[in-house]
């Protein structure tokens, strides 16, 4: 069964235990997600079964939506409440000043990810060697925040909704808020409200067309030419431009790519399911 949703995973699991068990509901064995949220994090996880697990590449996920709590005063390695090492009394804060820090906050940022994360260092995952106690360093990254929202504050937590690029840490923002603050803090609750225009639904089946970052192009020719999977030629589409696109046909899609007047199909034919 091809099928692309949403679903919202429950803080306190494992993204993969998590899909474990849509697995098991649907009665599916191959299955995918994007997006991995942490364990201590809930909200939105985009899931596709069949087939559509070779979209993901394909799928419009930016901006990313989070709704979050900083804890000020606590401090934890991983930046979340899943290794709380320490918590101080601090002083209250004008929350003029923290919407002033919020709006600072904008556009794009430098910064290090934590060493409780999914980066990979020398083939393995930032977090396992974290879990072992090893030193090691991760390099800097940049992440783009395209809005902030500053929800609520009653100290010591504030809540604020945040907008950003795919691949960005909250946890690491998390923590240049709280330094440009003046205090420690680390994530108390962390929730991914859309990626894109992915929202949850009830897991309700998604037309995957409408959510592909792709241009559509038509074929000139004999549509089963594609449907058979014969060479084609880049003067034979609408467009013969260098890039990817979907070519939609009878319930059913095709993506290619033109490159240098060559045609490669990179998903031949797939069935359009909603169910």
């Amino acid at each position: 069964m091809n099928r692309l949703f949403v679903a919202y995973k429950p803080k306190g699991m494992v993204s993969n235990h998590f899909l474990s068990r849509l697995k098991r509901k649907y009665g599916i064995k191959k299955a995918g997600f994007s997006g991995i949220l942490d364990p201590f994090a809930s909200g939105c996880l985009i899931v596709a079964f069949g087939a559509y697990t070779r979209l993901f590449n394909y799928l419009k996920i930016e901006p990313k939506v989070y709704r979050a709590t900083l804890w000020l005063g606590a401090s934890s390695p991983s930046f979340d409440n899943q290794n709380i090492t320490q918590i101080q009394n601090t002083k209250t804060l004008d929350e003029a000043k923290i919407k002033d820090e919020l709006n600072r906050l904008k556009g794009k940022i430098t910064y290090t990810p934590p060493k409780f994360s999914a980066k990979k260092v020398e083939g393995k995952r930032a977090y396992e060697l974290a879990r072992m106690g090893r030193e090691f360093e991760l390099k800097e990254c940049e992440m783009e925040i395209f809005d902030v929202k500053f929800i609520h504050y009653s100290h010591p937590f504030l809540t604020f909704e945040i907008k950003v690029s795919a691949g960005s840490y909250i946890r690491s923002y998390a923590q240049i808020l709280s330094q440009n603050l003046g205090q420690i803090g680390t994530l108390s609750a962390l929730e991914r409200v859309s990626e894109g225009e992915f929202e949850f639904d009830n897991e309700a089946p998604l037309d995957p067309l409408k959510y592909l970052n792709l241009t559509k192009n038509s074929y000139k020719g004999n549509i089963f030419d594609i449907i058979l999977g014969k060479k084609l030629r880049a003067t034979d589409f609408i467009s013969s431009s260098d890039g990817e696109y979907v070519i939609e046909y009878d319930g059913a899609f095709s993506i290619i790519k033109i490159e240098n007047q060559e045609v490669k199909y990179m998903i031949n034919r797939m069935e359009k399911c909603l169910y």
